[in-house]
């Protein structure tokens, strides 16, 4: 069996927790800064344990569709998620550009005051993975720092934003 491997990202924003927990949970928010340099359109926000987030990116002609069912929400503090790959009825599918990818990851998203910033924790695990699909997600792990990064710049930028008034 291959090792599980885990995709672990830090951050401090300079931001109050309030504040950055909202750009994670509020789909207005959301929408601007996930999916950076795409069109992030969200069918479905449902922040609850048992509930539903349906996300579409869009560049161009092409489109990626995305089913993510909340695990655990605890407001301020910590969101875990199953995420994936959507067909068109929003049926959990294999990655369709990668068919190597996790069927599902275990995304766990942590908020935590330091002084008047706020860490992040995100990890992301492939979830009940086989072997190859693990092998993909490690193989693809020094690449994803790229996206959350940008998309973190573009959350700074709304922390600017909302710290104007």
């Amino acid at each position: 069996m291959t090792e599980i491997p885990e995709y672990v990202l830090e951050r401090v924003f300079d931001a109050p927790r309030e504040m950055v927990w909202r750009t994670w949970t509020d789909p207005e928010l959301l929408a601007r800064w996930y999916g950076p340099g795409v069109e992030t359109i969200i069918h479905k926000f449902d922040l609850k344990p048992g509930g539903t987030w349906l996300n579409e990116m869009k560049w161009g002609d092409n489109r990626d569709l995305s089913k993510i069912d909340f695990k655990e929400v605890v407001p301020q503090q910590k969101l875990v998620w199953h995420h994936s790959s959507a067909d068109a009825d929003w049926n959990v599918i294999s990655n369709p550009m990668m068919p190597d990818w996790p069927r599902v990851i275990l995304t766990t998203v942590t908020f935590e005051d330091q002084g008047d910033k706020t860490k992040v924790l995100l990890t992301w695990v492939p979830y009940e993975a086989t072997d190859a699909e693990n092998a993909c997600f490690a193989n693809a792990m020094n690449n994803m720092g790229k996206g959350w990064e940008s998309g973190y710049a573009i959350m700074d930028d709304i922390f600017a934003e909302l710290q104007a008034g």
